[in-house]
């Protein structure tokens, strides 16, 4: 049985056992911390909690935690009944605050409106223990408050910690990325396919894509699988020293994507801390910027609304 509690003005914290989730609801709805005894699976902040605004860049912020993207990653203009708008780099609600819409012993609600589209997200998130360790799963509906149909594309952005020896497991069916974007070029240019799990690096060399290396590597790199099957619709993340295994899964009907996001002291490209974390991304598109178009395209006509879910596992190893 979980417990859902508000903690200050500004937290709300959820609980199950010895896993601990807080939620910032007055910072764009952020997952802050999910804490397993005192083992913390989401990278802390870089740099301390702060106000935001709606024309400030992702990376002068935390950079940290779990954020909603919505309605596109990369900013980008798009058309829309109103013209072209600006959609901001990460989108819209990790600057802006969430209102709390329910709650009780297991779970918690909360909704957000973007500034740039007439969107608005919902999200539950319900923690429960599992036979294996505990379960996580957040249902999300996006309604289309406007006039006018309403282009939209969604990806989670979980940033979980990591740390050298670390491994990424894909479906097996996942023989190859596209590649979204990377520090230095390490991996070719965007829009390149990318083997999995042994890539080609420039020089001829060859790397593991799956193995977690150190901050000094300074690598950064965004790719995205799919579309995935039915029955291959999950990722994960193994953690042996940590002890335990993070395990993404996603409806693919409605999110056939997966962003991958690597980052071993790539990012942010500021002076300070850096990122180690791994970021599993579900996603409705293969693409970044919602300004770049293809039959992953998706559109909300006025006053109706889409639904889906994800769930993540975490299990002790």
């Amino acid at each position: 049985m979980g417990e859902a509690r508000a903690v200050e003005k500004e937290n709300v914290v959820i609980q199950a056992g010895r896993c601990v989730v807080t939620l910032l609801p007055r910072l764009g709805g952020k997952i802050a911390s999910i804490l397993i005894g005192n083992t913390e699976i989401l990278q802390q902040p870089l740099a301390p909690y702060g106000p935001r605004n709606p024309h400030m860049a992702f990376d002068q912020a935390d950079a940290s935690g779990w954020d909603e993207c919505l309605p596109s990653v990369a900013a980008c203009r798009v058309a829309n009944g109103r013209g072209m708008v600006t959609v901001p780099d990460h989108g819209d609600l990790w600057r802006v605050e969430w209102r709390p819409v329910a709650a009780d012993a297991q779970s918690v609600t909360h909704r957000a409106e973007c500034f740039s589209l007439p969107l608005r997200l919902d999200r539950t998130l319900n923690l429960a223990e599992s036979a294996q360790g505990w379960e996580i799963r957040l249902d999300y509906t996006v309604t289309n408050l406007g006039s006018a149909p309403t282009p939209w594309s969604w990806v989670a952005h979980p940033l979980f910690a990591a740390e050298a020896g670390d491994r990424i497991l894909l479906p097996s069916s996942i023989r190859s990325l596209r590649l979204e974007g990377s520090a230095g070029s390490r991996l070719g240019n965007r829009g390149q396919i990318v083997p999995w799990p042994l890539a080609n690096l420039p020089d001829g060399s060859q790397v593991d894509l799956r193995v977690v290396v150190g901050s000094e590597s300074r690598i950064g790199d965004k790719l995205f699988a799919g579309p995935l099957s039915p029955t291959e619709n999950w990722c994960a993340l193994e953690r042996p020293k940590a002890g335990i295994r993070i395990t993404a899964r996603m409806n693919v009907e409605a999110t056939p994507y997966l962003g991958l996001w690597i980052c071993y002291g790539g990012w942010p490209d500021r002076p300070g801390p850096k990122q180690m974390c791994v970021a599993l991304e579900p996603s409705t598109a293969p693409v970044d910027s919602l300004a770049e178009t293809g039959p992953w395209s998706l559109e909300l006509a006025p006053g109706t609304r889409f639904s889906w879910s994800m769930h993540v596992g975490i299990e002790t190893i």
